[in-house]
């Protein structure tokens, strides 16, 4: 059948991940409550906070991007098949009018155009503006 071995009814084997924007402060976002920050794996100078207007972005429960308020920095907890599930996500929100338009201009403590995230921001519809890639609803 349909499901994966063991897996329980809606268990589904498919690609796509469960990905869900939060505000920071959100109770249903466990992080910095009942589950520590995760350790970043650089030293950039930013610390995710429960703050509010900042935004958490979840693949499958975990903890994927940070976003600080207003949008221009970026922290990543990620760099594999769970980042752009993330991106589109916060694309989506975007999309949505959730959040107005959001220009990125760093991440993970660099600019964004040198960033990994740059190419996974691209392929959800951010645009390249000389502050950072842009997206607007």
């Amino acid at each position: 059948g349909p499901y994966r071995a063991g897996g329980g009814p809606g268990r589904a084997v498919s690609a796509g991940r469960r990905a869900v924007v939060l505000a920071a402060a959100d109770p249903a976002s466990p992080y910095g409550a009942a589950l520590p920050w995760p350790q970043h794996p650089g030293e950039v100078g930013h610390k995710p906070g429960r703050k509010a207007g900042s935004l958490v972005v979840l693949v499958d429960g975990h903890l994927v991007l940070y976003v600080e308020r207003g949008g221009k920095t970026l922290l990543s907890y990620a760099d594999d098949e769970r980042l752009q599930p993330a991106v589109d996500a916060l694309a989506l929100a975007v999309r949505d009018g959730a959040l107005g338009k959001l220009t990125v201009e760093r991440a993970d403590g660099a600019s964004i155009i040198e960033s990994p995230l740059a190419a996974a921001l691209e392929a959800a519809g951010f645009h390249p503006t000389p502050r950072g890639l842009r997206l607007r609803a």
